[in-house]
This record gives C-alpha cells, sequence and structure tokens, in this order.
C-alpha cells in the first residue's frame, strides 16, 4: 500500500487514539488460549487496566496471593468503520507486566477506570468479570505503513486525536451522504490512483485518508490540512477547503 506523505499524528498519538477507538482487544499469555477483553483502559500511570472473564485463564491471575505479575501482550485491532475489503487500519501490541487487582481495590480501581472512561462493562466488574492492570513496557503499532515501536514514555506524554469518538459517524456520513465531496478529494490523488473504488478511511486533526481498492490492490492515501485543526468547525472547513469546496454544507453527522 502507498503510505502517507504528509505531516500527521506522530505514531504515540496513532497508539493512543487506537487504544481509545478499539473494541476488539485480546489478551496473550504464554501456555493459554488468548482471551477476549471487556474492558482496557490506559491510564497515565502506565498501566492498562483490563476486565476478562471471571472464569477465563487469565481471570486466575486475579486470585493469586502474591502480587507478582506475569509477561502478557494485548493485541488491539482498529477496524475501519466502512465495509472495505480488508478492514483492519491498524493493529497495536502492548506488551507488559500482567498483575492482579486485589478484592479490596477492585471497585474503588473501577471507580477510577470510570471517571476517566465510563464504559458498560465496568458493571459487570465483579459478577462475571475481573480487573487486571498491565504495566506497560513496549508497544508497537502497524498499519499499511509497516510496524513502528514507540516509547512508552511518549506514548503516556501522548493525546488521542481530538475527534476520534465522532469519527465512525462522520466517515459514514461522508461516504453515505457525501460522494460529491470524496470525488473532489479524489482528484488531488495521482492518476494513476483513481481507477478504483475511492473510500474514506480515516480522519484526524491533521487530515484525511482515503482507501482504493482498485483490481491491482489496496492503496492508502493520506491527504493533509494545511493546519492541524481542533474542533468540528474548523475540520468542516479544513475537509471543504482540501475538496477546492469551501463554500459546500459543512459536514454534519446524523444523529
Amino acid at each position: 500500500m502507498l503510505g502517507a506523505t504528509t505531516t500527521g499524528p506522530s505514531t504515540a498519538e496513532r497508539v493512543r487514539s487506537a487504544c481509545a477507538r478499539a473494541e476488539d482487544a485480546a489478551l496473550a499469555i504464554e501456555g493459554s488460549e488468548p482471551v477476549l477483553t471487556t474492558l482496557h483502559h490506559l491510564r497515565s500511570n502506565g498501566e492498562i487496566v483490563l476486565a476478562v472473564p471471571t472464569e477465563s485463564a487469565a481471570g486466575v491471575i486475579a486470585w493469586r496471593p502474591t502480587r507478582s505479575g506475569v509477561p502478557a501482550v494485548l493485541e488491539l485491532t482498529d477496524h475501519a468503520p466502512l465495509p472495505l475489503r480488508e478492514p483492519v487500519r491498524s493493529l497495536v501490541w502492548l506488551r507488559g507486566e500482567l498483575r492482579p487487582v486485589p478484592a479490596s481495590l477492585m471497585r474503588p480501581v473501577a471507580a477510577a477506570v470510570a471517571a476517566e472512561h465510563p464504559h458498560g462493562a465496568l458493571l459487570d466488574v465483579g459478577h462475571s468479570t475481573v480487573l487486571l492492570r498491565l504495566i506497560l513496557s513496549s508497544a508497537v503499532v502497524a498499519d499499511s505503513t509497516g510496524a513502528e515501536p514507540v516509547a512508552v514514555d511518549d506514548l503516556l506524554a501522548a493525546a488521542p486525536d481530538p475527534f476520534w469518538e465522532m469519527e465512525t459517524s462522520w466517515l459514514q456520513h461522508l461516504d453515505a451522504d457525501h460522494t460529491d465531496l470524496v470525488n473532489q478529494l479524489a482528484r488531488r490523488l495521482p492518476p494513476s490512483l483513481r481507477q478504483g473504488r475511492i473510500r474514506p478511511l480515516g480522519i484526524d486533526r491533521y487530515g484525511i485518508r482515503l482507501r482504493i481498492e482498485s483490481d491491482y490492490g489496496d492503496n492508502d492515501v493520506r491527504l493533509g490540512f494545511a493546519e492541524p485543526v481542533d474542533d468540528t468547525t474548523a475540520l468542516s472547513r479544513a475537509i471543504r477547503v482540501l475538496a477546492g469546496c469551501p463554500f459546500l454544507n459543512g459536514l454534519r453527522a446524523r444523529s
């Protein structure tokens, strides 16, 4: 696939955004089958709080009498919000030491996570799920441009893209109701890449990514904004300017 050549989010920002967006996460511990988590939340202290089924192999760790951990890897899958031929946009591997959350601290930790990241899965903690902590030691992200590591300190200092929560509705709205705008954006592509189905793949404060699906394979291209944007008004305007249509109606995702 064709990699991005314009300014975009840092590797740390990409990982933080993927951590915030990804619904699918699997926890791998040597000697047992991967366990799907119902919650993963990266905290500023470098630990990832995980919720796993109580009866799973990982869940057993919660009831160990000691606080010693075991090596583990959390794999996050970031899927495109549109039905594409290749739906996976990126994979993130977070490696560290898996430790139990003592039973006496289970509810306080759940409350602390809820204050930062309200999630329905927290309601099951203490019933069908238990909490674990993955003390982060390394992170790697892989996408169409290749694989790249990111230092833990850089990851903790970065923030998710400000539009990560609304990205899905924006892209679906753009794809369903603004094909004219997508076609205008496509005019900025090299002629060799215009022969295929062009779909919006991702959007962030730095620009928009397009996926071109053709008989010759898939290509991803980033079209960068003139400057990073920080609010929805600026984002809508930046997309229209990029498409060469500054007076089109703004993009408003359907509720």
